[in-house]
């Protein structure tokens, strides 16, 4: 046994891993799971550990309900909007896609009531480069930062707004309302209490429908490599 100071990752990466078993069980292995927790470096680190598998799969999920926020759902969005333009083939080795990590197929992004901040702009960037349809509800819908907090001479602490948020066709409407999903799907406490994925269903049978008018990008087989021997010399005289 290895003491622990804090046992919440454990407990979060076994949740990961129970969520991506389901979505496994109810896509028969068509999609990948992506679950971003934040968008500080913990969430980056998380994104980037899973993502070169899960892109691997035909469609992706990309989860950000529950995200804390933070500031590098910019970096999240490059990733995710890479495109598959060709393959790099290596002798008795997987086919690599170029761009490397780039979705293969359909993404569906899960945002909830939780998806704060920065998981509030992620949502909207989601839509306005449309990536993929977003599924499940509103996001919280604050933009608005502050840096730094400031003392009182009684002791209570107060905190200054820094900085905004603005988008296109949102302009500042974000803050105070968030982002409304493209299918709004309520998880209920029912759903929780009966285990049903509902949110998680709807995405899954989501991403499985665009696949099928959008197929996944797959390497080339062989049957057109081009031969590269040597030519026949000529008969000598």
């Amino acid at each position: 046994m290895v003491p622990l100071i804090d046992e919440r990752p454990l407990r979060y990466q076994d949740w990961v891993a129970k969520r991506r078993e389901v979505v496994r069980e109810l896509s028969g292995g068509h999609c990948g799971y992506l679950h971003i927790p934040d968008m500080g470096g913990s969430g980056w680190a998380q994104f980037n550990r899973d993502l070169r598998m899960e892109v691997s799969r035909p469609a992706l999920i990309v989860d950000v309900r529950g995200n804390a926020g933070g500031h590098i759902s910019e970096l999240v969005v490059e990733k995710l909007t890479r495109k598959i333009l060709g393959w790099d083939l290596t002798r008795d080795a997987q086919p690599v896609s170029y761009a490397s990590n780039a979705p293969r197929g359909p993404v569906v992004a899960l945002a909830d009531e939780a998806t704060a901040s920065d998981g509030d702009m992620i949502t909207a960037a989601f839509k306005l480069l449309k990536l993929g349809p977003v599924v499940g509800q509103r996001t919280w819908g604050g933009v608005v930062g502050m840096t730094g907090r400031h003392r009182l001479g009684d002791g209570t602490v107060i905190t200054v707004p820094m900085n905004a948020a603005w988008f296109e066709e949102y302009g500042w409407s974000i803050e105070n309302h968030g982002v409304a999903p493209d299918l709004e799907i309520l998880r209920t406490p029912l759903d929780w209490a009966e285990g049903r994925h509902a949110q998680m269903d709807d995405a899954i049978q989501l991403a499985q429908d665009l696949l099928r008018t959008h197929p996944a990008a797959t390497p080339p087989d062989h049957h057109d490599v081009p031969v590269h021997t040597r030519p026949k010399l000529p008969p000598r005289r």
